[in-house]
C-alpha cells in the first residue's frame, strides 16, 4: 500500500526508479493512486517540475496512466508485466490448444527457398533494403486486394510493423482505438510505448462503426483493425462494414489508420481493405501463419510520409531484414508455396466441427475464419481451471480483452476430427456456473 511505502529521490530519474521499484516490487498495486504532483514535491522538499518529470517518464515506460484530475495511478497491465505472462502452464500429458500456432502439417518446407536465396551474391551494407521480387510480389497481391499503391518496406513481423508506425506518429500519452477482445501482444505494446489503449467492441464482421466513432471523438489518434482472422474471435471485415467504417474514418482524416492483414494465405474470403480514406495509413502482411512464425517477416505498405519516417528509423537501428529471409519467403510466394484455398478450408473444417459440436450441447462459440475458436463464458478461471483438468489447456481471455465479457479462445489449428466431440464434452461442462453449495 501507498502509506506504507516511501516514494524517495531528489531527480526525476531517482523518483520515476523508487516508484518502478514498488511497482515490481508489489509495494504499490495495480491500480493505487500516486500522490499529486505537488503533494510529493513537498514531500520529497523537490521542484513540482521534477516530480512532473519522473511521472511523465513513468507514463512513457507504461508504468503508470494518468486520468486527468483523477490523478496518477499505476497500470493494471503495466508494460513490463506483459499479458503472455495470464498463461497455463500445460503439465505433460494435457492437450495444449492454447498456443495460438499454426499447424506444422500445413506449412511449407522452406529448404528449396533458403537453399536458392543463399546462391546469391553477398548483400552488403549500403544496399537497398527491399529484395525487389519480394516487393513486386507483394504490391502485386496487394493491389489485387484493392489496397491503395503505396511504397513497400519490409518489418520483423506483424507487431515490429505497427510498432514502428506507432512511434512514426505519436507521441506517449496519445490514444490508440484496439478491438477488444484482441491480440494480446498488441494490448501490451501500446502501453509500452507510453500510448493509451481504448477498446472498441466487434462482431463477427469486425468493429463496430459506433463504437469506432466513439473512441475516435474521445481522442484516439489511431485505429488497429485486423482484416481477416481477426485473434481471437475470428472475425473477418464484410464489405458492408468496411464501407461503414470508411464512411466513419471520413469523418476523422486525422486518424492514423493501421490495418493488420496476418490471416493472408490461411483464410479463402476477400479482403476489404479500409486504407486510404485517412492521410496516414499502413497496412501489414505477415508471413508467420502461413508460412511459418520463424520467418520473422511482414511487408508493409502505406503513405508516402509514414513510410518515409517508418523506413527513415529503421536505417537507424537493425538497417534492414535479412535479404536473404526476403529471398526466400519470394521463393515460397512465387512458387505457390501454400494452397489457400486447401489450408483455410483445413482450418475451417476444426473451426465449424467445433462450433458445430458445442452448439449441440447449448454452448456459443465464434470462429469465422482463422486458428483461434473464443468461447464466452462466466468464469475464466474456473473454466479454464476445469479443462485443465480434464486433460485440456486453453488461454484464458484475459490475455485478449480489457472490457469485453470473459471468454476462453481455444486454437483448433491441430485439432482432430477424433477429438471434437470429447473436447465439446468437457468445455460445455467447464463452461457451467458451479452448482450452489446446500446450507445445512
Amino acid at each position: 500500500m501507498l502509506g506504507e511505502y516511501r516514494i524517495e529521490g531528489r531527480g526525476a530519474a531517482e523518483i520515476s526508479a523508487s516508484v518502478e521499484r514498488a511497482v515490481a516490487a508489489g509495494a504499490l498495486a495495480p491500480g493505487q493512486l500516486l500522490p499529486p504532483m505537488r503533494e510529493l514535491a513537498f514531500r520529497l522538499g523537490v521542484n513540482p517540475n521534477t516530480v512532473a518529470a519522473a511521472y511523465r517518464t513513468l507514463r512513457e515506460r507504461g508504468v503508470i496512466e494518468t486520468d486527468g484530475r483523477r490523478g496518477s495511478r499505476v497500470r493494471y497491465k503495466p508494460a513490463t508485466t506483459g499479458r503472455e505472462e495470464i498463461a497455463v502452464d500445460v503439465p505433460e500429458g494435457v492437450r495444449d490448444m492454447a498456443a495460438g500456432n499454426p499447424d506444422p502439417a500445413l506449412l511449407p518446407s522452406p529448404a528449396a527457398a533458403f537453399a536458392e536465396a543463399t546462391g546469391g551474391a553477398p548483400v552488403l551494407y549500403g544496399e537497398t533494403p527491399v529484395e525487389p521480387e519480394l516487393a513486386r510480389l507483394a504490391r502485386a497481391g496487394m493491389d489485387a486486394g484493392g489496397v491503395p499503391a503505396g511504397p513497400i518496406a519490409v518489418t520483423s513481423g506483424s507487431l515490429d510493423a505497427v510498432e514502428r508506425v506507432l512511434a512514426a506518429h505519436l507521441k506517449p500519452g496519445d490514444a490508440v482505438a484496439v478491438e477488444d477482445p484482441g491480440w494480446g501482444g498488441l494490448l501490451d505494446l501500446v502501453p509500452a510505448l507510453g500510448l493509451r489503449t481504448l477498446p472498441v467492441a466487434l462482431d463477427d464482421d469486425g468493429p463496430l462503426p459506433d463504437e469506432v466513432d466513439g473512441a475516435l471523438k474521445a481522442g484516439a489518434r489511431a485505429l488497429v483493425v485486423t482484416d481477416r482472422a481477426q485473434n481471437p474471435t475470428g472475425a473477418v471485415l464484410s464489405a458492408a462494414r468496411a464501407r461503414a467504417l470508411r464512411s466513419v474514418l471520413g469523418e476523422h482524416p486525422a486518424t492514423l489508420l493501421i490495418e493488420d492483414d496476418h490471416g493472408h494465405g490461411i483464410v479463402d474470403v476477400p479482403l476489404h481493405p479500409l486504407a486510404g480514406v485517412t492521410r496516414h495509413w499502413a497496412f501489414v502482411r505477415s508471413a508467420a501463419k502461413a508460412y511459418g512464425p520463424d520467418l520473422r517477416l511482414a511487408v508493409l505498405t502505406g503513405d508516402e510520409v509514414t513510410l518515409d519516417r517508418v523506413r527513415g528509423r529503421q536505417r537507424l537501428g537493425p538497417g534492414w531484414v535479412s535479404r536473404i529471409t526476403q529471398r526466400a519467403v519470394a521463393h515460397l510466394w512465387a512458387h505457390g508455396a501454400v494452397d489457400t484455398a486447401a489450408v483455410s478450408a483445413a482450418y475451417g473444417r476444426r473451426r465449424g466441427a467445433l462450433i458445430d459440436a458445442l452448439a449441440r450441447r447449448g454452448v456459443a462459440a465464434y470462429g469465422r475464419t482463422g486458428l483461434n475458436v473464443w468461447i464466452p463464458v462466466p468464469d475464466e478461471t474456473a473454466a479454464v481451471s476445469r479443462l485443465l483438468h480434464a486433460g485440456w489447456a486453453v488461454a484464458p481471455g484475459a490475455r485478449f480483452r480489457m472490457s469485453a465479457p470473459p471468454g476462453i479462445r481455444i486454437t483448433v489449428a491441430t485439432l482432430t476430427e477424433a477429438e471434437t466431440e470429447p473436447l465439446a464434452d468437457v468445455i460445455a461442462a467447464a463452461v457451467r456456473p458451479a452448482p450452489a453449495r446446500s446450507h445445512v
